[in-house]
């Protein structure tokens, strides 16, 4: 038999009735509560996947408008509209789709969604496979949360749509050899790594599921509100914590304080900005006191020991 192939995913399912189309979709998505209803006189969808048990591609065609809420668990998706309308995480921090600039998925919460007459580009990446990749292209641990807020632009976003255009081909072909399906699954994911700001929640214990998701709401709203002056108060107030608890769980599953968390966060933020611009257009002060750091020497030295450079030579970089 052949164990490559019994990994493959190959599939198009399409149809012109609604409750089949909600019914596969709720399925894919762990979803709930969805609605849909008619734009125009005729209503049909199409839902495409190929790929195997590391990253699938798949197409949502939906001539029709659909409403609903889902919780991804155990894969990371990032998705992108190329027509129609789309918005992500209405009761969260809302993203509003833009044509061709993709946006993460929220994982480990309910998220409610709302579509139009929308074709949507999605990539799943199974976890375990993401978390892995991410532990060895740059030593994180333990499950990834992403800034769902966060879409590239410029040469970040062309980067990452090369990428998947050349990793499309591979996986798309089935006479891929298996060696070069697994490369451009890999590429895949470095690619999401490298263009979509995230940490990695290392634990030293399992945590239950309410102090878990307390403290990736306390988080994503760490995230979300990076560019702003941030009070612990508004934070506790977002996860339903007192002060006094949210400090002790983050120093609890995290070992740091929940400030030292968002000086992190902005660091990565500044890393991205550095990343993406070049020298002469953009300088290294200006980024850093964009992003709250009014001491350029303490800032250095700490953007050092994260990035194992200085900031200067990120900027400098090809």
């Amino acid at each position: 038999m052949n164990e490559d192939a019994d990994r493959s995913v190959r599939s198009e399912i399409a149809g012109n009735d609604f409750d089949e189309a909600l019914s596969l979709l709720q399925g894919e998505y762990n979803g709930g509560g969805f609605t849909a209803g008619r734009t125009g006189e005729d209503f049909s969808y199409r839902y495409t996947s190929v790929g195997d048990d590391e990253l699938t591609l798949r197409g949502n065609l939906f001539r029709g408008s659909i409403r609903g809420t889902i919780r991804t668990e155990g894969e990371y998706i990032v998705s992108w509209i190329t027509a129609g309308s789309g918005a992500l995480d209405l009761t969260g921090d809302a993203v509003r789709l833009d044509h061709g600039r993709p946006a993460m998925f929220v994982t480990g919460r309910p998220a409610e969604f709302d579509f139009a007459d929308h074709r949507q580009n999605l990539m799943h990446f199974d976890g375990e496979f993401l978390e892995r990749v991410a532990a060895e292209h740059e030593g994180s641990s333990g499950p990834l949360l992403f800034d769902t807020r966060s879409r590239p632009t410029g040469e970040a976003l062309q980067r990452w749509a090369g990428t998947v255009a050349t990793v499309a081909r591979v996986i798309q072909d089935p006479d891929s050899p298996a060696l070069l399906r697994s490369e451009a699954n890999r590429s895949a994911a470095i690619a999401l790594l490298d263009t979509f700001p995230h940490i990695g929640l290392a634990v030293s214990t399992p945590l239950a599921l309410p102090t878990s998701d307390r403290l990736r709401a306390a988080i994503e709203y760490l995230h979300a509100h990076a560019h702003l002056p941030v009070r612990m108060e508004d934070v506790a107030a977002a996860a339903g914590l007192s002060v006094r608890v949210l400090q002790s769980s983050f120093r609890r599953e995290l070992d740091v304080t929940p400030l030292d968390h968002l000086r992190r966060i902005r660091l990565d933020r500044v890393h991205t900005e550095l990343r993406a611009g070049e020298a002469g257009t953009v300088t290294v002060a200006e980024v850093a006191h964009r992003w709250g750091f009014a001491h350029l020497g303490r800032f250095s030295a700490s953007y050092e020991r994260r990035f194992g450079e200085y900031p200067k030579s990120t900027l400098g970089s090809d």
